[in-house]
Parts: C-alpha cells; structure tokens; sequence
C-alpha cells in the first residue's frame, strides 16, 4: 500500500508537531509511513470497526503471523515504517519497549499504545530470528509443508534486496573490498530504495532514518528512495501515442519495449553523428517527481514536468523523451547521494539490484550522472560491473 499517498493532510498534520522521533525519519513523516495511513484509518473507518482490530501489521509480518500465528513483531517494519525507536529499545532508561508514548498522544493515536503497546506488538525480533513455533498446522496444510517448519522473522522487500547484495566480495573486480559504510544498495522497481549504512547514526534532511538494526544487525540505515522510477517509465511510454507503434516493432523483434526503445536510441545516435546516446535528449528535460518527493526533498505534493516538447509525436520523440526521463531518475539517485554524503556518509559505489537493472541503458545513466563505481546484480545469471571514465 506504499503507493497510496491518501494519508498527505495525515502526515502534514503529523509533521506540523515537531515531535523529537520525527528526527528519526529524516524530519518529515511520509503519507507512504504506517502512522499517516491509521491515522486516516482512525478517522476514515466506524469507531466500531477501529476499535475492533486487535493489530496493525505491516505485509512482511502480516505473512509471518499468517504462517505460525504468532504476532512477533520484526524491527525491521517497525523502525522503518511505524516509528519505533529500536536504538532506545536497547537502553535501560529507553522508551517503553521502544515506543515513545508522547508521540502517539501528540497525533491523536494514544489508544495503540493500551495494552502494553498489543496492536503494534511488544515482541520484537530481529530479521531471521524464528518465530513461535514455525509453521501452523492450517498453514503447513496450506502450503505443502511439514508442520513446525522455522519461520524467519520478516524483513521488507527493499531491505531484504539491499541485505542481498550490499556485502557482496568485490575483490575480484576492485583490486580490495570497499568498506560497507562506502556502499549504496540502490533496489530498483516500480520505485527505487537507496540504502546506505553507518557505524553511528547519521541524520540526513529528507532522507529516512537513521534506523537501528533494520537492515544489518548493530549498525544504522538511511533510506533515500524516488515514489516512482519503473512506474514512471512505464508511464510516460504508454501515454505517448507512439506506443503502439513501438509495442507492434517490439513484438515482431521478440524484445522488450525498453530494448526497441534502447535500439532505436542507438540508431538517432548514429544518423545524427552524436557520441553518445544521452545528447539526444539536450533540449528535453523532465522532472520526474509525479508522485512527489520521496527525497531529499521530501514533498509528497510536489509534481512532475516536461520542458522541450513540440508538436511532433512520432516514435523518435517517444524515444527521446525515454531517455530524458532515465536521465532524470538517474539525477533524482545523485541528489540523494549528494544529500547522504554531505551529511557524514562516504558512499561510492552502488550497488544496482531489481527489475530495472535488466536495462543496460538505466544501469549505464547510472554510472554516467552519479560517476561512481556502478556493481549490477541481475537475478541469479551475472554479476557486471561497469565505471564511468
């Protein structure tokens, strides 16, 4: 339910408190977080139907309790997403289980933290750790496996992709490994996740976090991210009405819409004597927030814009309009980096996963706009690695 931004006026009134655990977010609650979304439920559903839930859960834990039954909580979710401040959880004189109570009260949520915090859970474990007694007998029925099978404690889907490569060796490719806290683990899909770790909480303008233990046990997160990347390439592809155009020369060629479009690139090059592809899009330029800002900027009200557009409309202009649109996510990735790096990191080298790596021409715009070390791990089949001169 990322992608529903319902909760704006929610989280505007949230941010409009200044509360002290908003510092742990990057100083701006998104309407993407848990407590815009209840607060909407709050004040959306029938007190009825409000105070007859018994837990919010976010999906990761939703399948975990689904599976054992048991409503173990992983601090991945809830540092991430519900605000809980798992560095205090660890203190003897911290937050109660880690919930600050004064938050709750200041937005008008004061009744999740009844009952010893039981609907956003007082047993929290790290990612991986088991849960309960593993699987149930309805689940294990359900799903074809023996009962009591270990259950993990969930991780988000960003954050398990970022666990997945950002330790990866690179001695091979670097002549010696680069230190963790020198790497970004970039998750691109519909959106995209830019997750880079520190040794001490690092406070970053707009950007999430710090975040204790959400991703790496003992060490601290910041989560940059764009609301639309995959999305919005589909999106500005399928409105233009070359499309079909482009969708009918994809299918006869048995490739992708982006492989057509990143040939066809290839070819304008050529026939204008242009270098490089990128000097296509000179006089197009695209600002990609049409779902807001996810950071640095952190405005979820602000839109998108397309400058340098004509009244021509053939497969040339969609083509063009493409690339100036990968270039600008690719901008969107340096501005981030650029924040997180001013603000005490040292990152540079990304590590790119997820659907949009299988695109050779996002994964080289990459390189290109951020000039650092680009490493692409694409599914199970290569490891490539590529540096912009």
């Amino acid at each position: 339910m990322w992608l529903d931004h319902r909760a704006v006026k929610q989280a505007q009134m949230i941010n409009d408190t200044k509360h002290k655990v908003l510092s742990y977010v990057g100083g701006t609650i998104s309407p993407e977080m848990e407590m815009p979304k209840l607060l909407w439920l709050k004040q959306n559903l029938s007190s009825d139907g409000w105070d007859k839930t018994a837990i919010f859960l976010e999906l990761p834990e939703f399948l975990s309790y689904k599976a054992t039954g048991d409503p173990t909580r992983s601090i991945c979710s809830l540092v991430c997403k519900f605000n809980y401040l798992g560095h205090e959880s660890q203190l003897p004189k911290g937050c109660p289980n880690g919930w600050d109570h004064s938050f709750f009260n200041a937005i008008g949520l004061e009744d999740l933290v009844k009952a010893h915090n039981s609907k956003l859970g007082s047993n929290v474990k790290n990612p991986g750790e088991p849960v309960g007694n593993g699987l149930t007998k309805t689940a294990a029925a359900d799903l074809g496996l023996r009962e009591g099978l270990p259950v993990g404690t969930s991780i988000i889907d960003a954050h398990a992709g970022g666990l997945g490569v950002i330790g990866a060796d690179l001695s091979s490719l670097l002549n010696g490994n680069k230190p963790l806290t020198s790497r970004m683990a970039v998750i691109c899909g519909t959106s995209s996740c830019h997750m880079a770790l520190s040794q001490e909480p690092t406070f970053v303008p707009g950007v999430w976090g710090p975040y204790f233990c959400a991703m790496v046990p003992s060490l601290w997160l910041n989560e940059g991210g764009q609301s639309v990347t995959g999305k919005l390439l589909d999106h500005i592809i399928e409105m233009h009405v070359a499309y079909p155009e482009l969708k009918e020369k994809a299918g006869k060629s048995g490739s992708s819409i982006y492989e057509e479009l990143n040939s066809h690139l290839t070819v304008m090059a050529e026939k204008r004597r242009l270098e490089n592809v990128a000097l296509l899009s000179q006089d197009v330029h695209v600002m990609p927030d049409f779902h807001g800002n996810r950071s640095p900027i952190a405005d979820p009200n602000m839109t998108g814009m397309i400058c340098g557009l004509t009244l021509a409309s053939d497969l040339d202009v969609l083509a063009v309009l493409y690339v100036a649109t990968l270039q600008a996510i690719a901008h969107g990735s340096r501005h981030i980096i650029e924040s997180m790096n001013k603000s005490g990191h040292s990152i540079d080298t990304l590590f790119l996963c997820g659907g949009l790596t299988k695109n050779k021409l996002f994964i080289q715009t990459h390189a290109d706009v951020t000039g650092g070390y680009i490493v692409c791990l694409i599914g199970s089949k290569s490891n490539n690695h590529d540096k912009n001169a």
